[in-house]
């Protein structure tokens, strides 16, 4: 079945009522007053709310109900600042308290960003300032799930999204505030509204009134809003500066609540061990042996909450007493009942598969098969990638308190209200029931989009007597117990005509999927009984912008056993690293240069060209570098923005040592440039980490890597110089946090190749491979 016809499919059945439900209008996200709005366990309930976002102090400071999760990215900071920039207001006078769970503050572009559509079909413009119409199948499906998406309100930090969800709902609810303040004032001094002026969220006249928002909030909230218009591009003071971020003096003077920082009255903490075959079972249980330690209070037994793996829970006085006690215990460990999981035979099934399967069709273009059997020569290479684990310097945690049917949880986590339904589902009791306070995350990368860990603390609270427990997992069982980045094999093909021009591409590829396993777990009223193509499988592949005359793209979803999850940029990952080191390939056996044959496919790409030239220029491409380097590039585009990347690498002791990378990006309007940098900074690190040591090794079960030992990071002494550059738009923003991981993998490989002579097809990339 080809995208297009899956895409519409479930309508056949219910065809009367999705029509009749598509044509409402879409569910407003500003809410109101009357609406809960806070969801703290300590909210704030002093000032006045203008609607589900906005709140005016007395003091005339703004709040701003807070949905997503700030783990780094710089959201708290880029969602502050489209408020105050509709409210006049300086960026230190907005503060944020977390969001309640009202549908409002869904995701409604992650979902509307899940759909498996091509990005040159979606593209609004085929070049800055030139409209192009886009297909209707595009603008009916980006409809449709967007409204699907608005009437579920599932509130999640992921894919990227985060300021493309918020860019027009935050503004809105913040200039519906502003209009609401300025007609208070027009009603209360009897003058024209249009002789008003804001400045640093004081209202004034110049024949003298003045007040700032505190103290017209009263009045405003009741005043209606009239005529909202958005700021115009000209008048913004604050987007697309970079103003400091307000999360930043707290977390260098120690004072951020992290996860691992909760401190409660009457404390305990517990560590983990769980079945160290994934998939398996603790058997029997020799407690006697940690007993007798110090600290020791209790056992719990953990069964296999959320996708996790079986296994069990010492409570102790402190973490270190608790995790010793539980290392102490002999456990009869079982294997799971379908045998043992081994990476090498799944690389062999993968393959396999591709020999042996056509898979789902993602995109096809032309006829790549006659133009394959017209072809003079074809090339053709076959590429893999491991699985990965997602390491997040703060490990998994959660603290969790039951007491008199109530719930308290204290977590870092992307997903509030899947957390607080696992919370309700193990205590027994009702959503209402769960009060949840998200704390900062040390790190997310797709991880805390699970909630296993918010399950075990909770049935482990509830052995605890009413007093707080918290959960943190070793190190150890951080990495051997991940939902890891999918093993996946890749077949690309390409038919070379008699003008030795590469006239088609082919790309199938095989490896699980990963949302029917995330909704399984995590939204099974979600879970369809009949699966579709998952999209986080291909992209990357299926949505490549060069224009080849023939294209044939599929992909074969298997089902390995493995615990699969996000992993930061998804498919993306490693489907760019096929897809761009073949470029390369293609480059070489036209006798063409990488740039120029890229630049050759991108006529009908104008952003993208533009910012492969910026990297090129920036990268100096083609100019002299010293003895022993080389350049290599890439290309790709991810959520919504593209990134072109040049790496400079040579040999140090025989391996691989990245000098510099240049970034080139297109992400839309860019709120703040200097979180956009650093977000490109701090992926070239993570995605050089995964090029050069990254992998998960699974023998009888047991994953090999345990700590950052065997699961390295590059260090400081060996991190690159990062440039990044910033292509001006006026589009709406795309994202930030991932679209610069896809790239460094194959602009090291090409750069590599350009150094040595090796083609590299495997990651991680080693020059004893092939």
């Amino acid at each position: 079945m080809k995208r297009r016809a899956w895409l519409f499919s479930a309508a056949g059945a219910t065809g009367a009522l999705l029509v009749g439900w598509s044509v409402l209008p879409a569910r407003s996200r500003l809410g109101s007053a009357a609406r809960p709005w806070l969801a703290g366990a300590s909210p704030d309930l002093t000032g006045v709310v203008f609607n589900g976002w906005i709140k005016i102090r007395a003091d005339g400071g703004v709040v701003l109900a807070m949905p997503r999760s700030e783990m780094g990215q710089g959201v708290h900071t880029a969602l502050a600042m489209l408020v105050a920039e509709e409210l006049d207001v300086p960026l230190a006078r907005v503060g944020v308290e977390q969001a309640g769970a009202d549908t409002i503050y869904g995701n409604v572009a992650m979902l509307v960003g899940s759909l498996p559509l091509h990005p040159l079909e979606v593209d609004d413009y085929a070049a800055e300032g030139a409209p192009r119409v886009r297909p209707v199948k595009v603008r009916l499906g980006e409809w449709m799930v967007g409204k699907l998406a608005r009437e579920l309100g599932i509130n999640a930090t992921g894919g990227s999204s985060s300021v493309a969800d918020a860019w027009d709902v935050l503004r809105t609810a913040a200039a519906t505030a502003r209009a609401s303040l300025l007609g208070a004032a027009s009603l209360d001094w009897k003058l024209p509204v249009d002789e008003l002026s804001i400045s640093k969220g004081v209202i004034s006249h110049p024949s003298g009134p003045s007040a700032h928002y505190g103290e017209l909030a009263k009045f405003a909230a009741a005043t209606p809003p009239g005529e909202v218009k958005l700021k115009s591009r000209k008048d913004w003071t604050l987007i697309g500066r970079s103003p400091p971020r307000p999360d930043l003096p707290a977390k260098v003077n120690g004072t951020a609540v992290f996860g691992l920082d909760v401190r409660l009255p009457g404390m305990l903490y517990a560590a983990v061990r769980l079945c160290p075959m994934l998939g398996g079972s603790a058997g029997t249980i020799h407690a006697d042996a940690a007993q007798a330690l110090p600290g020791f209070e209790r056992l719990v037994r953990l069964p296999a909450y959320a996708g996790s793996t079986a296994g069990f829970a010492v409570v102790g006085k402190t973490w270190w007493q608790a995790q010793q006690a539980a290392l102490a215990v002999p456990v009869d460990w079982q294997q799971r009942p379908a045998g043992p999981l081994d990476s090498a035979r799944i690389g062999l099934a993968l393959q396999a598969a591709l020999d042996g399967e056509e898979g789902h069709i993602f995109y096809e273009k032309g006829d790549a098969g006659k133009a394959e059997a017209a072809a003079t020569r074809k090339i053709d290479a076959l590429y893999g990638a491991p699985y990965l684990a997602h390491a997040t310097l703060e490990p998994m945690n959660c603290t969790a308190q039951v007491k008199d049917g109530k719930v308290w949880l204290w977590a870092p986590t992307q997903v509030p209200q899947m957390a607080v339904a696992a919370a309700a589902r193990v205590a027994r009791v009702t959503l209402e029931d769960v009060q949840l306070t998200v704390t900062l995350l040390g790190g997310g990368f797709g991880r805390r989009l699970e909630v296993d860990c918010v399950a075990q603390a909770v049935r482990i609270a509830l052995e605890c007597g009413g007093r707080p427990v918290q959960l943190i997992w070793s190190r150890e069982e951080d990495t051997t117990h991940d939902f890891y980045r999918p093993m996946q094999r890749a077949r690309l093909s390409a038919a070379v005509d008699a003008a030795g021009q590469a006239a088609s591409l082919q790309i199938k590829s095989a490896g699980d999927a990963i949302t029917p396993r995330w909704l399984e777990r995590n939204v099974p009223a979600l879970a369809a009984p009949v699966e579709t193509p998952d999209k986080s499988a291909a992209e990357g592949l299926f949505d490549l912008p060069y224009g080849f005359a023939h294209q044939k793209m599929s992909h074969i979803a298997t089902r390995s056993g493995v615990p699969v999850g996000y992993w930061r940029s998804v498919g993306h990952s490693h489907n760019a690293f096929f897809s761009e080191s073949f470029m390369d390939e293609l480059a070489l056996d036209a006798g063409q240069d990488p740039l120029a044959f890229r630049r050759s496919l991108l006529e009908e790409a104008p952003r993208h060209l533009a910012v492969l030239d910026l990297a090129a220029i920036k990268a100096g491409w083609g100019t002299a570098l010293p003895a022993g380097r080389a350049r290599g590039l890439a290309l790709h585009e991810s959520f919504g923005s593209i990134v072109a990347q040049i790496v400079e690498v040579s040999l140090q002791n025989g391996a691989p040592r990245v000098h510099r990378v240049v970034c080139a990006v297109d992400c839309g309007t860019v709120v703040h440039p200097g979180i956009v940098a650093q977000q490109m900074e701090g992926s070239v690190i993570f995605a050089l980490s995964a090029a050069l040591y990254g992998r998960i090794d699974i023998e009888a079960g047991v994953v090999r890597q345990k700590n950052f030992p065997q699961y390295a990071m590059v260090g400081l002494a060996d991190a690159p110089v990062v440039e990044s550059y910033l292509v001006p738009s006026e589009r709406a923003p795309g994202g930030a946090g991932e679209p610069a991981v896809p790239p460094l993998a194959p602009a090291l490989a090409n750069a590599l190749f350009s150094l040595t002579g090796k083609r590299l097809r495997t990651l991680p990339l080693s020059l004893g491979a092939t």
